[in-house]
């Protein structure tokens, strides 16, 4: 079987590794009352596995991308997790206002990457 584009494995572990972190940071809202030491230790495991995708993600893409490109994906990556996981897990609705805020930091986004090609 043929490895994985790095491309696509460095994408595929960045949108992991953003899934992890986004319960880490987030997820705990719905729980709020949970003590406050439980939902620091909780997040903290759960964001090692954030660590295990994302090092290795920015390790494989390296290179192929540069930290810049690399730090751009991720974060364009997580505002697309960020909304599905705000919708989903929160019942937070996304409102036009926050559709116009993320394609402005996408069209940021490609303008790290103009000139690529």
């Amino acid at each position: 079987m043929p490895a994985l584009p790095v491309a696509l494995t460095t994408i595929g572990l960045l949108a992991q590794s953003n899934l992890f972190m986004t319960f880490a940071w987030y997820g705990h809202l719905r729980f709020k009352a949970a003590p406050l030491y439980l939902v620091i230790l909780i997040s903290w495991g759960i964001a090692f596995f954030e660590y295990c995708l994302q090092v290795p993600a920015n390790r494989i893409g390296h290179g192929q991308f540069s930290a810049a490109e690399l730090k751009t994906m991720q974060e364009v990556i997580t505002l697309v997790i960020f909304a599905g996981f705000s919708w989903a897990w929160l019942g937070e609705p996304l409102r036009w206002q926050h559709g116009v805020g993320f394609l402005l930091i996408a069209a940021g986004a490609a303008f790290v990457f103009a000139g690529r090609a």
